[in-house]
């Protein structure tokens, strides 16, 4: 087993970076062909700028992934490293090289495509509504073409990806070693010394609280924050001033019935005796004497239609349907076919109608009447409808307004709200990068907060000009208290350092003691004060910690019984004892097949990953700005 880990390193390392780090994933990659408005910028990827801007909601988004992952346990001080910007940083340049190369190979996706994946992504073709798309991509600032132009893109990029991807495949005996090293079972025992235990030997000092405050300044560190006051004009806040009166639904009513009106809908079928092109007249009144005829016979039999029509008809596209000829539409039939169908009554056999094919005889099969929607039904649909337009129209005007007023009388907000008929709305802690807490609030918008937290803003508390955060919205806003970052005195948090500082050296004597006996054990070779045995394998860990059971499944076993120690933070200190190596007595084939997939799939993506590597080579990364102090994780709370 040691010879084949030592002959395939390489697969190795992929397996344990499977293991350690998560796939390599391209994520929201939007507007690569898009320069930008902030000057500010990072790097050029391909020759296109990545701004300040970009780079830092990257950060919130990935702050957002973590935090929906990590739940209680997310501490966002904890990424506020320079390792976790550049690891930003470096996902983005991979996302954009990629780009890059979807746009040089004119790689697209096709209309239908697009549409359809949108369509699923919003409910599906039954339920997609228009409206509501458009609205839940205006709270993200985006409009239609916007997303669709970004979709299209992702999905380039996505074929792209499947392409380099769908070359990785493992051999079978690579597949078969490494799915025995996986399925391994060892018989342990455990000892835990827990950090608890050595609590009341710790002695934490004054001067051991000042050195962990010191050390660590960063957790204390408290950003600056605002308390603001903001105004919104929107289409919704225009809409609640607009009152439809009945007499405009009724006016709107009677003028555009036909959007009520469900059309009629007709299903025909015809029996059909062919003249041939440049048929003598003799034949063309024999074929219109045998249409006669089957006329005469049909009105006295009109149920045996189908079967007159299967018998007689010279159609061969319709015949053996019964001379089913569909719903009926306009230009569907020729003319004079179509003139009289949509005369007949359900049931009604007409007289033999003479087009360039030869003589039919019609029947109207199915028959649906248009019905009109009555005005009590759709009378609040009218309405809301006359309310967008007419809230359209006078939201173009206030525009001006507003702008106008946030600029002219810009000491306050009062007045524009007067004005307007808007209401004053407050918000406290707000920092100048936009929170995941506060979701689609009007103020949390990258462009408005810039310029709230301009340093005029700060300092004259004046009001910002009018910002539009998204499709017919526009806020205007100042701030009302300002305070700037700050680092958390010692006093308020001495107990919070002496629970930490108590707990670490609780652990530090935890594992002293741990090492103690692990040396005595090796020696020995004794169980003394160890649990049960029990059976343990990396895909069923019986309840030992995952730290341990990496250590346990890693441990030498050349020599039995076996002993390993782990320091499990939080935990204590863990003693194993392992007595026993062996393989499942029965081998699960499906399993099997699945580690094989996926051990392919580990080398595809490691395939991927080179592939990009070459790809930001290809695209000429220039790094222009260090990223390290670029920007602020700033914590939410």
């Amino acid at each position: 087993m040691f010879e084949f880990i030592r002959t395939h390193q390489r697969l190795m390392q992929i397996l344990l970076a499977i293991v350690i780090v998560p796939s390599f994933a391209f994520v929201g990659i939007g507007s690569y062909q898009s320069f930008g408005d902030d000057a500010n910028t990072i790097a050029k990827i391909d020759g296109k700028p990545l701004t300040q801007q970009e780079f830092d909601t990257a950060v919130r988004n990935k702050l957002d992934t973590y935090r929906q992952r990590l739940g209680a346990q997310f501490d966002q001080k904890l990424f506020d490293t320079p390792e976790f910007k550049q690891s930003v940083l470096d996902e983005l340049i991979a996302q954009r090289a990629v780009a890059a190369e979807v746009i040089h190979n004119n790689l697209s996706v096709p209309d239908a495509q697009l549409q359809q994946v949108i369509m699923d992504q919003f409910g599906g073709a039954a339920n997609f509504d228009m409206d509501r798309y458009k609205a839940i991509l205006a709270q993200q600032g985006l409009r239609p073409e916007e997303y669709d132009a970004r979709m299209r893109r992702d999905l380039a990029l996505q074929q792209l990806a499947t392409s380099v991807e769908g070359t990785g495949f493992a051999p079978r005996s690579v597949a078969k070693n490494l799915s025995d090293i996986i399925s391994q079972e060892r018989e342990v025992q455990e000892l835990l010394l827990p950090v608890a235990d050595f609590v009341p030997q710790v002695k934490v000092t004054d001067e051991m609280v000042k050195a962990f405050y010191d050390k660590n300044s960063k957790f204390f560190e408290v950003p600056e924050q605002a308390k603001i006051e903001y105004v919104v004009l929107s289409s919704d806040a225009v809409a609640s001033q607009v009152n439809i009166s009945d007499a405009e639904v009724a006016d709107y009513y009677a003028k555009n019935s036909a959007q009520f009106t469900t059309a009629e809908v007709r299903r025909a079928a015809h029996i059909l005796i062919e003249v041939k092109s440049g048929a003598s007249a003799a034949d063309v009144a024999a074929a219109k004497a045998k249409a006669d005829a089957i006329v005469a016979e049909l009105r006295k039999n009109p149920g045996e239609f189908v079967k007159v029509a299967a018998a007689k008809s010279e159609d061969a596209g319709s015949k053996d349907q019964g001379g089913d000829l569909g719903v009926v539409e306009k230009d569907s039939l020729p003319a004079p076919l179509y003139a009289v169908v949509t005369k007949l009554k359900q049931g009604e056999i007409s007289d033999a109608v003479k087009t360039d094919a030869g003589f039919h005889i019609a029947t109207v099969t199915e028959l649906k009447p248009a019905v009109v929607k009555p005005l009590e039904v759709v009378k609040a649909d009218v309405a809301e409808l006359l309310k967008k337009q007419q809230a359209a129209k006078k939201y173009s005007e206030m525009a001006e307004t507003f702008n106008n007023t946030v600029y002219e009388q810009a000491d306050s907000l009062k007045p524009v709200a007067d004005k307007l008929g808007l209401k004053i709305e407050t918000a406290a802690n707000v920092s100048r990068t936009p929170s995941p807490l506060a979701g689609p609030a009007p103020y949390n918008n990258a462009k408005f907060l810039t310029a709230l937290f301009s340093n005029d803003s700060i300092s004259s508390k004046r009001n910002t000009e009018a910002v539009e955060t998204a499709p017919n919205t526009l806020v205007s806003g100042r701030i009302v208290e300002f305070k700037p970052a700050s680092k958390r005195p010692l006093a308020e948090v001495d107990a919070q350092i002496r629970q930490r500082v108590t707990i670490e050296e609780a652990a530090k004597l935890a594992a002293k003691a741990g090492e103690e006996k692990l040396a005595a054990f090796k020696k020995s070779g004794e169980a003394t004060g160890f649990g049960a045995a029990k059976l343990v394998s990396r895909g069923k860990p019986e309840g030992v910690n995952g730290l341990a059971l990496q250590a346990v499944m890693k441990a030498d076993t050349s020599k039995l019984p076996a002993y390993v120690g782990v320091d499990v933070p939080g935990t204590g200190y863990g003693l194993y004892r392992i007595s026993k190596v062996q393989q499942p007595a029965a081998q699960d084939e499906a399993r099997r097949a699945q580690e094989a997939e996926q051990i392919g799939s580990m080398i595809a993506q490691q395939e991927m990953a080179q592939y990009v590597e070459l790809l930001k080579a290809k695209a000429k990364v220039k790094i222009l700005k260090p990223i390290a102090s670029s920007t602020t994780v700033t914590e939410v709370k």
